[in-house]
């Protein structure tokens, strides 16, 4: 059995596990055949138990709607299915064969196949791997498990003509050697070398789901590096691929060059460090190549963090990120130079900063840029995080306003200007003074006015 028994039993015993059995028992009792596939067998020969679990089917979308009460059919013209069970969402997709592709985005049309023919059509050889959870029968057509065990990955076919036929399998592949810590297999790198500016193709929002991907995996730092040396990156963010060999002031920078500053950062991310801070560490001296200048001896990146912002900002709308991301991860890389600037404020500039929403997150972006200098050096950090806290305990954070302006507007029936400001003020204070402590009491408070 390639998979241990040990795992199987901690699977099937997870509520992941036990939902997507009983979606294959449904599948198999009328009939059609259901495998798992792709990463929760990889996973499972990886010795985890998987958080997602992918189906294949020889049921088309029709015969899997009168099966199942709870879908989204939304890729139902692809073959795929989201089906709910017991709480549980798990994507269902027909055996198919997908024809060649116009752009390198979406297939001009698909047919329904059989499994042998819809192994054939996917990315890497590990991630083309079944598993029958009711037989426990193991389909591996490709090798995939022997490449596991060598964590080699290889794109199944003539890897050209498979980027060829889906750039973002560009990224796929790269984020895939990350995950697992593998190596390539010589012609898979070649490819992926050769065919690096098809990245551009995809549209934005493909680009920026792969990137978050990256950045949320084990090892974006391996991930990155891939990029650069295949020449992706060059297409995927020119100014990050500009970074490589810009060199830095040492002390404090003994790591090396704005690059090699970069990804020890990437590799110090814990899984304290959500999303939008992962993404602002990408970015965060994203300008220094050009701003570089040498005065007084002495390497300089002048006004290299506001200028990043914009950079930033602008990178990630070509990207199609929303709005509210790309501005927050702007703001974070404009103000990632501000460390050794708080000691100097007095408490209310201080209560403008530690007040802040986004400031928790500043922090984390101050402590990356730490942990990305050699040798490390987090005076400045603790002093703050010292400070902080003291401030704190000194002016307890003010509680949330019990309305907003838009529900004071609504109320009392104001346009937006002056008067709204007044009454939020005068609201704010009768809060502080708990002369009202419920939004109901304000709301009230207001209807007499």
């Amino acid at each position: 059995m390639p998979i241990s028994s040990e795992i199987i039993d901690r699977t099937l015993a997870s509520k992941q596990g036990t939902q997507a059995l009983s979606v294959a028992e449904t599948l198999e009792d009328a009939g059609h055949e259901a495998w798992w596939v792709g990463g929760c067998v990889r996973d499972m020969l990886m010795g985890h138990v998987p958080d997602d679990i992918d189906i294949a089917t020889s049921a088309n979308p029709a015969q899997m709607k009168n099966l199942f009460r709870k879908y989204d059919d939304t890729s139902a013209k692809l073959g795929a299915l989201l089906i709910n069970q017991g709480g549980c969402t798990f994507e269902v997709t027909t055996f198919r064969q997908e024809h060649e592709l116009s752009d390198g985005r979406f297939p001009e049309s698909i047919h329904f196949t059989d499994r042998e023919t819809d192994a054939k059509r996917r990315d890497i050889t590990i991630n083309a791997i079944y598993w029958h959870p009711i037989s426990g029968e193991f389909y591996d057509p490709f090798e995939g498990e022997i490449d596991l065990n060598e964590k080699l990955i290889r794109i199944i076919g003539d890897p050209a003509t498979r980027l060829q036929h889906d750039a973002l399998r560009l990224l796929r592949v790269i984020r895939f050697r990350a995950l697992v810590g593998g190596q390539y297999h010589p012609d898979t790198f070649q490819a992926l070398h050769r065919n690096a500016g098809l990245v551009t193709s995809l549209s934005g929002t493909r680009r920026f789901q792969e990137l978050r991907k990256v950045l949320s995996g084990p090892h974006p730092e391996i991930a990155f590096e891939d990029m650069w040396e295949t020449d992706v990156l060059e297409h995927f963010i020119p100014d990050l691929y500009n970074c490589k060999g810009v060199a830095q002031p040492n002390p404090p920078h003994g790591e090396g060059d704005v690059w090699t500053h970069t990804l020890q950062i990437l590799s110090s991310f814990t899984d304290d460090h959500g999303a939008d801070v992962r993404l602002a560490a990408l970015f965060h001296d994203i300008a220094k190549p050009v701003t570089f200048s040498i005065e007084a001896d002495r390497i300089h990146f002048n006004e290299h963090a506001s200028i990043g912002a914009n950079m930033t900002k602008e990178i990630l709308e070509s990207l199609q990120c929303p709005k509210k991301v790309s501005d927050k991860v702007a703001w974070l890389v404009d103000h990632h130079m501000m460390m050794g600037a708080f000691h100097t404020m007095n408490d209310e500039r201080k209560s403008h900063w530690y007040y802040h929403p986004w400031f928790l997150e500043l922090l984390q972006i101050f402590w990356l840029d730490c942990a990305g200098t050699s040798p490390n050096n987090f005076s400045f950090y603790e002093q703050i995080i010292d400070d902080y806290n003291h401030f704190l305990d000194e002016h307890p954070l003010p509680p949330k306003p019990l309305l907003s302006g838009d529900e004071v507007m609504e109320i009392l029936g104001l346009p937006p200007g002056p008067e709204v400001g007044k009454v939020l003020k005068e609201l704010y204070a009768l809060q502080i003074e708990k002369k009202l402590t419920k939004k109901q009491e304000v709301i009230d408070y207001l209807k007499t006015k």
